[in-house]
């Protein structure tokens, strides 16, 4: 920790400010800012899912802005969320954003940090003004449509007919660092391109161009991108000690790999910038195994656990301890009956939140990685294979598909594929089927190839659709209301040969799912 803002100099406002951060665009503008007054900065967040542990990781660098004096506003950006689908009605929105609120304060108390320069403002508060509306007009007649696209493309979801709220997207965070009044925009360096863009459009309205402050992309705890949806990926700020140990066992930590590690990044991104200048990393161990150990540097840590000198087990141990800490006065907080009430009212069960519309999403879709264990061509029709595919039941589902004309029998056997699951059982030609082997399928010339799950995988385990991860599947599709086929028109490869629905991929725990070389193909 550092000293307070009234007591530090520019240069130690500014070395608080950029620790950790991957690039700030402006520096120089900073620094001019620092040396008259301080920096005045907004980070906006929408008002969705809950919010888990990974918020230390923004709130670790809004404690660094904080402490350097910096004026912080938290934008709750509660129309951006009502416009992500509508997956909300208003009046939940408003309580997700009072919880947001107070549970955002508990954390930056949990960590001993002064708010009384902090302040939240919900997006609605000005983003429905007649001026507001009126800069979105004048911004829109000088945007191009490439320029939106282009802005937008590692936030917005990238589908082949985009929705317009997602080409505004970028102008309305543009309008936000005006109307905020502030210096500076914080966000990950995944918005970049949209900074830059604020940077070329802001001043063709006549407003001042502001300085980006973007921390790194940090790697959730089941490897990859964070997820405020997979529950493997996340904990959540209230989980008991107990669900903490489950969790962090199931993190993916693996011996010796220190750059797809949510465990350590964590412990670089949140508790390292948190230690006091005498305290350290502390790891306890059996004497057995080398005993307690101190790191006072991350670096040094980081190298111990790239040599495998610190054991995956030690490492989640030692976060465990730490994170119990930092949840500790949250839950303590949110035992207040108040504070209880508004939890339950701004995160229902599933069962309890009215829906106005049938949902025929991704996450109804029961797919798995299966492995073909049994192949033989179907008795009575020379295009079928009858396969017996294991997918983590009991005992192997027989599957009838029409691969005979596209990949040898010997290619078949012991192929590891992606299934579809919970399709209603169907006899083909006198034998049922219980399932469907997903295909890469084009028509001219006519090619088939079967979706290929990652190395590491085990029959079974789930693929999800990125943004779709919770949610239960159907037991079994209502073949009367066409869900699957509903769905599978939006199933197509990339140029890199990735399956995806609606640009979102499809992946397992141990990565991406793709095919062998059909581009651009419907998934069927």
């Amino acid at each position: 920790m550092a000293p307070s803002g009234n007591s530090m100099s520019w240069e130690d406002k500014r070395d608080i400010i950029a620790r950790n951060l991957q690039e700030i665009l402006g520096e120089d503008k900073m620094i001019a800012v620092l040396k008259e007054r301080d920096l005045k900065i907004y980070w906006g967040t929408a008002t969705t899912g809950k919010p888990h542990v990974a918020y230390f990781v923004p709130m670790s660098k809004i404690a660094d802005f904080l402490r350097a004096g910096c004026e912080v506003t938290i934008l709750f950006a509660d129309l951006h969320a009502y416009l992500d689908n509508m997956k909300a009605p208003w009046e939940l929105l408003a309580l997700r954003s009072e919880y947001y609120q107070q549970v955002i304060k508990a954390m930056l108390q949990s960590i001993d940090v002064p708010i009384e320069k902090l302040k939240f403002v919900k997006g609605t508060e000005y983003q429905l003004s007649r001026e507001y509306t009126l800069d979105v007009y004048r911004l829109s007649s000088v945007i191009t449509e490439h320029d939106a696209k282009k802005a937008g493309a590692e936030v917005v979801k990238q589908v082949e007919h985009p929705l317009l709220s997602g080409l505004l997207y970028p102008g309305l965070q543009a309008l936000d660092e005006e109307y905020l009044h502030v210096d500076a925009q914080f966000g990950g360096v995944d918005q970049r391109k949209i900074f830059t863009f604020a940077e070329k459009y802001l001043p063709q309205l006549g407003y001042m161009k502001r300085i980006h402050l973007m921390n790194p992309m940090v790697p959730g705890l089941a490897g990859g991108k964070m997820s405020s949806s997979e529950e493997d990926s996340k904990i959540d700020l209230l989980d008991t000690p107990a669900a903490v140990k489950k969790k962090l066992k199931k993190a993916f930590c693996e011996p010796g790999n220190i750059t797809d590690n949510g465990v350590l990044a964590f412990v670089k991104h949140v508790l390292f910038s948190l230690f006091k200048k005498d305290e350290g990393f502390i790891i306890s161990r059996d004497a057995a195994n080398g005993g307690n150990i101190t790191f006072s540097t991350y670096e040094d840590l980081e190298l111990a656990f790239s040599k495998e000198e610190v054991h995956p087990g030690d490492l989640k141990a030692a976060v465990e301890t730490y994170i119990n800490k930092l949840l500790e006065p949250i839950r303590k907080k949110f035992e207040e009956p108040a504070l209880k009430k508004l939890t339950e009212q701004a995160y229902p069960p599933p069962s309890k939140q009215k829906s106005t519309v049938d949902d025929i999403s991704p996450h109804r879709l029961d797919i798995r990685v299966g492995k073909i264990v049994e192949v033989s061509k179907h008795p009575d029709a020379d295009a079928l294979y009858v396969e017996k595919i294991d997918v983590g039941d009991r005992a192997p589902r027989t599957i009838v598909s029409g691969l005979v004309n596209y990949v040898p029998i010997e290619e078949m056997e012991n192929r590891m594929v992606v299934v579809l699951c919970n399709l209603k059982p169907a006899k083909m030609r006198g034998v049922e089927s219980n399932g469907m082997v997903l295909c890469a399928s084009v028509d001219e010339p006519k090619a088939v190839e079967p979706l290929i799950p990652p190395a590491g995988c085990s029959p079974g385990e789930r693929v999800l659709v990125e943004g779709y991860e919770s949610g239960t599947p159907d037991e079994v599709l209502n073949p009367k209301k066409k869900i699957w086929e509903k769905l599978q028109v939006d199933f197509k490869t990339t140029a890199n040969c990735e399956a995806q629905w609606q640009g979102n991929v499809l992946s397992t725990r141990s990565g991406k799912i793709t095919c062998k070389s059909l581009k651009n193909a419907p998934i069927k």
